[in-house]
């Protein structure tokens, strides 16, 4: 909720309050005592409405979910201030008169009273309700972010942990490659090694035939 709202209908829920002890008091005045008092008590519906005009335009400037509540919220409170304007002239009537006030204060308008005091009451605690949903609002968003936040990083974890592994297979490709190409060397080598010991042995054969054939001549002549 905002926090501009809340300011304004905390001042309204007061203002509202001390209007209808306001008007509790002018009913039991007489004469000038009794304009002055109402002539004071207008001037606070001048604010008390000044108060409700505020509250609508911020009610209007916040998104459509919050605005509905603030707005029926709004409608109690008009529907409050018209009931204090509907007191202030029923005491203020030409007609009214002293059994008039007694009656008032002993029935109907005690009770009215009493219903717009009920009302003030209703209306205070569906705003620390409304508050308490709005700090879980504002935990659950909280939370959202955190957990986005998390995922954020838990992506960029595994983004690094794929490209440790696209390294770690080009390096073991390398070393593949690099086997492979060892191995045509020692392969090489071997044969090589093979046709050499082929080459020494045949060198060693003919020696030995070529002495043996030496000492053959010798012998014989």
């Amino acid at each position: 909720m905002s926090k501009v709202f809340e300011g304004y209908e905390r001042q309204y829920c007061e203002l509202s309050a001390n209007l209808s002890k306001k008007i509790t008091s002018a009913s039991l005045l007489d004469g000038e005592q009794k304009k002055q008092k109402v002539s004071e008590i207008k001037g606070g519906f001048e604010d008390a409405e000044a108060l409700i005009r505020k509250m609508d335009l911020e009610a209007r400037s916040l998104p459509p979910n919050v605005k509905a509540t603030l707005l029926a919220k709004l409608r109690e409170y008009k529907t409050d201030l018209n009931n204090l304007k509907t007191e202030v002239k029923r005491i203020t009537s030409a007609n009214a008169n002293q059994a008039a006030r007694d009656e008032l204060l002993e029935s109907g308008m005690a009770d009215t009273m009493m219903a717009s005091a009920d009302q003030r009451t209703r209306l205070i605690m569906s705003t620390e309700r409304l508050n308490q949903s709005s700090d879980r609002i504002r935990e659950s968003r909280k939370t959202m972010l955190e957990t986005e936040e998390l995922g954020v990083s838990i992506l960029q974890d595994l983004h690094q942990q794929r490209q440790s592994l696209l390294h770690a297979h080009n390096t073991l490709h390398g070393v593949d490659d690099n086997i492979s190409r060892s191995k045509k060397v020692l392969t090489n080598m071997s044969r090589r090694m093979s046709r050499n010991k082929w080459i020494i042995g045949s060198i060693i054969t003919v020696l030995v035939i070529a002495i043996i054939l030496i000492l053959y001549f010798k012998l014989t002549h």
